[in-house]
């Protein structure tokens, strides 16, 4: 987890007190009634001294008595000064010890204080084995994961991953989507001290510089949303589609800015640079949902905007064609998401601002919801359904309430009256973006505008033996609901994606860039 550091007026004010310590100890001479006795009874004797008398004897006894005196004054100020001095000493090591504890603070979205204005947060280097900011010319609020052909299940390192994004630029005509193959990212943990000395090989490896290569497509607008197609590994086309804010929707084949990456010289035909085909459909209405089949590999996609209306365009033998007539129950409610079903190929599930889930027939002739089901008094921004358990579906509210459905218990009976299998409102803010595991069907990701991205394990039992006794040594763990494994910061963060061929790797991307880590949690 990330912890908080000392702010500067926690520090400023703990240096504060360390002066005003010195201080006194310099005043200390001053406030001895013993010196100023002394000077005095050295005037008294000088002035009542025969000038015509033995001076090497009146100066001989004036200097036995101030010896004598001084002697005994220098011990009581030794031990006064020894005494403060402790005592300044214990003030800085408290002060010390003070920031010390706040510098190792956990930062927990639902306890901890909202960040001053001088306020950092730190990754604790020690929970992550791979960590690495990516810095883009203007911040992306959507990204998704290019396959490769290198393999899966990689666990070595360094690692290469391929991903595309899109700009929110300040003009629109400055917008592009970025395609980007960032290599050598090294393993970045820091072990104990005990393992400094394990594995060498590894740290050779450790010391190659990341190395980032990106080519780019002009847009128009900006991106609400982008999704490659999950078949892109299996064919030279890597299509990818986009949601845009002008309310179109767009088809791009990243084919050729994927092999520039592999082949020096390439040139990439000026084709590649506009979309395959555009989905206007939607008119200039703006939307945010959109969706690959996972089943259907020729190619069909879903997108829904604003107005409540989702299109179905499907790829034919010559063309791409769109839906005259959209799925909508016509109440003008936006569809903030969709998600295809991984299991059949006709079913899809929308969600949106009037709270509702809604499961869906592309087979039907009406247009209309199979089932409806409220899930949420407020808006329902994100979906995920579980690769490996088809009848569980993950959602995400403005409130920051994210949960765990079991569409078996939906029906048109009991539309109002549906429990989750698990909800959480650990997140302060509205949940932005949410993802199962695709190689582990009980772990999820899920961000929020708290600035967070949580994982978590819904195997995880309550009762678990070793949670009890972990929870009963640390006392913050009692108010942690003990399916949660990470927390990870990032500021403004918008997306979350995991990566299918690299166990454990998430990229996450935010205001400041692009996150690309791996938790020793996952």
């Amino acid at each position: 987890m990330s912890k908080r550091t000392a702010s500067s007026n926690e520090l400023q004010d703990n240096t504060s007190r360390v002066v005003q310590s010195k201080t006194a100890l310099e005043s200390i001479p001053s406030l001895a009634d013993g010196d100023e006795d002394i000077e005095m009874n050295d005037g008294d004797i000088g002035e009542f001294e025969d000038p015509y008398g033995d001076d090497f004897e009146s100066e001989g006894e004036i200097i036995e008595v101030d010896d004598e005196d001084n002697e005994d004054e220098d011990i009581v100020n030794e031990d006064f000064l020894e005494q403060k001095q402790q005592n300044a000493q214990e003030i800085v090591e408290q002060d010390r010890n003070q920031e010390q504890d706040q510098g190792k603070q956990l930062y927990l979205p639902h306890l901890s204080k909202p960040l001053g204005p001088d306020e950092v947060l730190e990754a604790d280097p020690t929970v992550y084995e791979m960590l690495h900011n990516v810095n883009l010319p203007w911040s992306c609020m959507t990204l998704d994961i290019i396959p490769d052909l290198l393999g899966s299940e990689r666990r070595n390192y360094p690692q290469s991953i391929l991903m595309t994004t899109a700009t929110q630029a300040s003009k629109k005509k400055d917008n592009e989507l970025l395609v980007l193959k960032m290599s050598q990212l090294t393993k970045t943990l820091v072990k104990e001290e005990e393992d400094e000395n394990d594995e060498e090989e590894d740290n050779e490896d450790n010391d190659l510089d990341p190395i980032i290569e990106n080519e780019s497509i002009s847009l128009k607008d900006t991106t609400n949303r982008i999704k490659i197609s999950p078949f892109a590994a299996e064919s030279p086309e890597v299509l990818a589609a986009t949601m845009s804010e002008n309310g179109e929707a767009y088809i791009y084949d990243l084919g050729p800015q994927v092999k520039a990456f592999t082949s020096p010289g390439y040139q990439i035909p000026k084709t590649a640079q506009k979309p395959l085909h555009s989905i206007r459909n939607h008119g200039n209405v703006e939307g945010y949902g959109l969706d690959w089949s996972p089943l259907i590999k020729t190619g069909s996609i879903l997108t829904g905007d604003c107005s409540g209306r989702v299109y179905l365009t499907q790829r034919t033998a010559s063309r791409w064609v769109t839906d005259k007539q959209p799925f909508t129950v016509g109440n003008n409610k936006s569809i903030e998401d969709i998600q295809w079903s991984r299991a059949e190929m006709t079913v899809f599930a929308t969600c949106g601002v009037d709270g509702h889930i809604r499961i869906w027939d592309t087979r039907s002739k009406k247009h209309k919801p199979a089932l409806s089901v409220m899930v949420s008094d407020t808006d329902v921004n994100v979906m995920s359904w579980n690769e490996k358990i088809g009848y569980l579906l993950a959602s995400g509210d403005d409130s920051g309430t994210w949960g765990v459905w079991d569409l078996r218990q939906f029906s048109a009976q009991n539309t109002e009256k549906t429990t989750p299998v698990a909800q959480y409102n650990f997140h302060k803010a509205a949940i932005t973006s949410i993802s199962f595991n695709p190689l582990d069907e009980s772990i999820i990701a899920v961000a929020s505008e708290d600035n967070t991205v949580t994982l978590w394990d819904l195997s995880v039992e309550a009762d678990d033996e070793e949670i009890k006794q972990q929870t009963a040594e640390t006392a913050e763990l009692q108010q942690i609901p003990p399916q949660l494994l990470f927390v990870h910061w990032q500021r403004d963060v918008k997306d979350v994606k995991w990566h299918r061929q690299i166990p454990g790797c998430l990229v996450s991307t935010g205001t400041d860039g692009l996150n690309i880590w791996k938790t020793i949690s996952v």
